[in-house]
């Protein structure tokens, strides 16, 4: 974050939106205490968030249980050698 005087924003205001264009936050002060933030729109955070959502959600389409119930998954975690048996998962002899 750069603070700046009213006197300086005025004199190089070009020089400080492309500053804000580029990411940063400029406070104004006025006798050193803040008055006004330029902060960037906040469009272009938004249109980011978006895509990484939509990123997200067609990363999950692609993942799954492979058919499993939670109640099956549950089962095994738990131990339940019937259960681990009927879905062929490896029942490792401290089940037994």
């Amino acid at each position: 974050m750069r603070h700046v005087e009213i006197y300086e924003a005025k004199a190089h205001f070009a020089q400080l939106l492309k500053a804000v264009e580029r990411g940063k936050t400029i406070i104004v002060t006025r006798r050193g205490k803040p008055i006004a933030h330029i902060v960037p729109a906040p469009t272009d955070r938004r249109e980011k968030a978006k895509e990484a959502v939509a990123k997200i959600r067609a990363l999950r389409k692609g993942l799954g249980l492979a058919g499993l119930t939670l109640k099956e998954l549950i089962d095994e975690g738990r131990g339940n050698r019937q259960a681990a048996e009927a879905l062929n998962f490896p029942v490792l002899p401290s089940q037994v």
